[in-house]
């Protein structure tokens, strides 16, 4: 008797060839996809901690960068304040002394401004023969070739082109009767006046004339005259830097006649503060970052929650090179201040990361006067900051080790996008291949079932004829 076919099963074996060609494909397939899944996960965990690692050394550069930049510096030991800063500005270096000054501003410093003759526009020839113009100031000369035929406009183009780099430039003024060529000077204070030779004579001495004759505009370039604490003193500039040790000022206006202008110079504690917590909080932003991609943690239940960097060689380095840098006393300044735990800033055992004691650090610019010393331990060359932007250099530079680390792991996931390929391909075939195989298998049992039946309804006729004999 025929055995019952199920309409999932071969229709020829009876025989569920689907699920059995399914079976022996996810053998196959199961622990080398399983391979392949894991080494793929691992890579993308990789090469998303390198992201987060670069990512992380830019933003530690560029905190770096900022408190360490010499044109707006950051720890500023002492602080400076004006009672008008309309007519005086200071301010306070690593050197200065707390204390109370009064400046009175008498005379600004000037610089030398001089006026050709007349000539009736700027398209006027200056000299048909052409030559040198030669610009003396404070006994150094410049040398400018003037082409020939060089009318008033090419005159001044040919100056600004040759002698802008040395401070000089050269513009044309219309006074409502003609033109004339001035030149002016970056450089200030007396004897600085600008003597003109060549192809144009000026004479600094003899001041130009109405009626069109060359000479100074106005009065002779004059030093700035001032006194701090009632000493009189004179500057070649209105920048003065060298009247007290540590202090910048910058005259701006004359003052007042007995109206002299207070400055006060204290001891800049918030401001040290605020970096200091500043430069903290960047090293702890880079070494967490380091921590959460590289070390082992301990769950509530007991497992072991292993990152993607653990153990990992370079990210030991990087964290080994930002430590050291730590511990190096600082060469700079007096010598008061060498080590970061002076200032309250000490290491968290554990994590690495550093804690800032607000209150220490306080006593230490308050009452051991350390405040000067702060600048000279962080900035500068071979301060704190630029040793420890230039220890990650070898990682965050470009073609560094975290660059090439990030080409190294992007070249294995394309690496795995082809084996995954390839074991999908060899998959498929497999699957085709057996698929085959069990449908002519079936197709076969078909056959020698059917043919058994035929057999069996022979044998069945047979005995039923003998039956009836």
């Amino acid at each position: 008797m025929a055995s019952p076919i199920l309409p999932s099963l071969g229709l020829g074996s009876g025989l569920d060839t689907t699920a059995i060609v399914k079976a022996l494909v996810n053998a196959e397939k199961t622990p080398k996809q399983g391979q392949l899944d894991r080494r793929t996960s691992a890579n993308t965990a990789s090469i998303s901690a390198v992201g987060s690692l670069k990512s992380a050394l830019a933003a530690y550069k560029t905190a770096m960068d900022k408190l360490n930049d010499s044109a707006n510096p950051a720890f500023i030991g002492s602080v400076a304040a004006t009672s008008n800063d309309k007519y005086v500005k200071a301010t306070a270096g690593s050197t200065a002394v707390n204390g109370n000054y009064s400046v009175q501003v008498s005379q600004l410093a000037t610089a030398s401004r001089v006026a050709s003759q007349r000539y009736t526009d700027s398209s006027s020839v200056v000299s048909a023969s052409g030559g040198t113009l030669t610009l003396t100031q404070n006994g150094t000369s410049l040398d400018v070739t003037i082409p020939a035929n060089a009318t008033l406009q090419q005159t001044r183009d040919a100056i600004n082109a040759q002698a802008t780099s040395k401070g000089f430039t050269a513009n044309i003024v219309n006074d409502g009767t003609g033109s004339r060529l001035v030149l002016s000077s970056e450089t200030m204070g007396k004897d600085s006046d600008i003597t003109v030779s060549g192809v144009l004579t000026i004479d600094p001495s003899t001041q130009m004339t109405d009626a069109g004759g060359a000479g100074r505009i106005g009065d002779l370039a004059m030093d700035a005259e001032f006194d701090i604490d009632g000493m009189k003193l004179t500057s070649k500039s209105n920048k003065v830097d060298n009247a007290i040790s540590g202090m910048t000022f910058e005259l701006l206006s004359k003052t007042e006649a007995l109206s002299p202008v207070s400055i006060t110079v204290t001891a800049n504690t918030d401001g040290l503060k605020k970096s200091v917590q500043s430069f903290v909080d960047a090293y702890n932003a880079l070494v967490g970052t380091i921590n959460n991609v590289s070390v082992s943690t301990k769950a509530a239940d007991g497992t072991w929650n292993t990152p993607a960097l653990s153990g990992d060689p370079a990210v030991r380095s990087m964290l080994t090179a930002l430590r050291n840098e730590l511990v190096v006393p600082g060469s700079n300044g007096s010598g008061q201040l060498s080590v970061l735990s002076q200032l309250g800033i000490n290491t968290v055992q554990g994590t690495g990361l550093l804690e800032f004691d607000s209150t220490k650090f306080t006593k230490a610019i308050n009452d051991q006067k350390l405040g000067g010393e702060v600048q000279n331990l962080f900035n500068g060359d071979g301060g704190l900051l630029d040793r420890m932007s230039k220890a990650m250099e070898p990682f965050s530079a470009t073609g560094g080790v975290l660059d090439e680390r990030s080409k190294s792991l992007e070249a294995t996931k394309k690496s795995l996008s082809l084996e995954q390929s390839s074991l999908d391909a060899r998959i498929k075939d497999l699957e085709a291949s057996l698929t085959k195989k069990y449908n002519t298998m079936d197709t076969l049992v078909g056959q020698l079932n059917s043919q058994r039946d035929s057999v069996l309804s022979i044998f069945e006729a047979m005995s039923a004829q003998q039956k009836n004999s």
